[in-house]
């Protein structure tokens, strides 16, 4: 598969999420390029918005498998990954896959499970395998994370670990529909009898490894290349960041980078490409100093003043 080709069938990913999903496309497209970049993607946004609908949609329009966790504060990791069980009839012990065990799996509500069971998602998100009493188990391929959290209620939450965070390629949300969206979703229901609109099939499983290989193939120049590693290494001396970008992180926004140029059937990273990607790349992997925090200081404004300070590379 040529760029061109996952150009199209990306772009046909993207429009069938849309028929049932009411977002701006700029999101639905954040998410598409999470997935291109073999990434997980975190949608933060308050309840009703649309995130359970639009991870189902993307299984759907991907051909894929979809599983749902719903995480809660007694959730544990083996309801996670699953576990060994004895059978009588063998008098052995059998592994019961647990529910991460999908192409794509929706983690709903992440931020309500304690840390150890959130700890259980990192292995197969970092490796896209997990260990159970000492054994090891492939995940299926392909294998992407969307998770939600609500940034309003916080009581019986529990912090996502900045180890956790690191891992997600992207983090975005919906927000709430324009007024034109939100007529148009009262039209979509007023014009069904059926609760959840359809999603068609896009492209299938097969189509879907092809398209995560062709990134890997666009071409990056140095000064852009220089241009991704400025804005990592910036996060880090701004002195309202108490712990900058990791090294992970410059990795992760060079790959969504090539995925974003990969959508626009370009085989060239252009920094328009970077810096439509800093922000939901990045702004999650900051530790704010404990002043900035009591200022309220957003993340993601800190991330639009590193770019906003580094000279954009000019392509011949």
């Amino acid at each position: 598969m040529n760029v061109s080709e996952a150009s199209e069938d990306a772009a046909a990913v993207v429009d069938a999420v849309a028929e049932a999903v009411v977002a701006e496309r700029e999101f639905l497209e954040t998410v598409t390029v999470g997935l291109l970049a073999r990434g997980h993607v975190l949608l933060e946004d308050v309840p009703g918005t649309g995130k359970t609908l639009t991870a189902r949609g993307f299984a759907t329009a991907l051909g894929l498998e979809f599983s749902r966790v719903q995480f809660t504060p007694d959730l544990l990791p083996t309801d996670v990954v699953g576990t060994h069980v004895y059978r009588e009839n063998t008098g052995e012990f059998e592994f019961r896959p647990g529910p991460i065990f999908g192409n794509v799996v929706l983690a709903d509500e992440i931020n309500r499970a304690p840390p150890k069971t959130q700890s259980a998602l990192l292995e197969a998100m970092e490796e896209e395998q997990v260990t159970v009493d000492g054994e090891t188990y492939d995940l299926p391929d392909p294998f992407f994370v969307v998770a939600t959290q609500n940034p309003v209620e916080q009581e019986g939450t529990f912090q996502l670990p900045e180890a956790q965070l690191d891992r997600f390629a992207v983090k975005s949300s919906i927000g709430y529909p324009d007024e034109s969206g939100e007529r148009e979703l009262l039209r979509r229901r007023a014009g069904r009898v059926e609760r959840s609109p359809a999603v068609h099939r896009a492209v299938d499983e097969e189509q879907v490894r092809a398209l995560r290989e062709v990134p890997e193939s666009v071409r990056i120049d140095d000064d852009v290349l220089d241009y991704v590693v400025a804005i990592s290494r910036a996060t880090r001396t701004d002195n309202r960041v108490e712990v900058g970008v990791s090294p992970r992180g410059t990795q992760r926004l060079f790959e969504l980078s090539r995925a974003r140029a990969t959508l626009h059937g370009r085989e060239y990273v252009a920094p328009e490409d970077v810096k439509r990607m800093v922000e939901p790349a990045l702004a999650h992997r900051l530790v704010l100093t404990p002043d900035a925090a009591v200022a309220d200081v957003d993340k993601q404004s800190v991330v639009r003043d590193v770019v906003d300070s580094i000279d954009v590379p000019t392509l011949d």
